[in-house]
């Protein structure tokens, strides 16, 4: 599960990215604002982008944008 902090980077980033020019990944976007897009591709689960986290013991562990552990 990612934090509320997390979610807010991984949107902003996104935002950003479709700010500058990135395609959007979405057929049929319900808006034209970037941060707009950003928020729908969130909740449909199409940002490819993972957290790294340092767990308690100094190992990484990596967390895919759903929320899933995946290393």
């Amino acid at each position: 599960m990612l934090t509320r902090f997390e979610v807010a980077r991984i949107i902003s980033a996104r935002a950003l990215q479709i700010g500058m020019g990135a395609p959007v990944l979405l057929k049929s976007p319900k808006s034209t604002r970037s941060l707009e897009i950003a928020e729908q591709e969130f909740e449909e689960h199409l940002i490819p982008l993972t957290v790294v986290r340092i767990d308690n013991h100094g190992k990484e562990v990596l967390v895919n944008s759903q929320g899933e552990v995946i290393g």
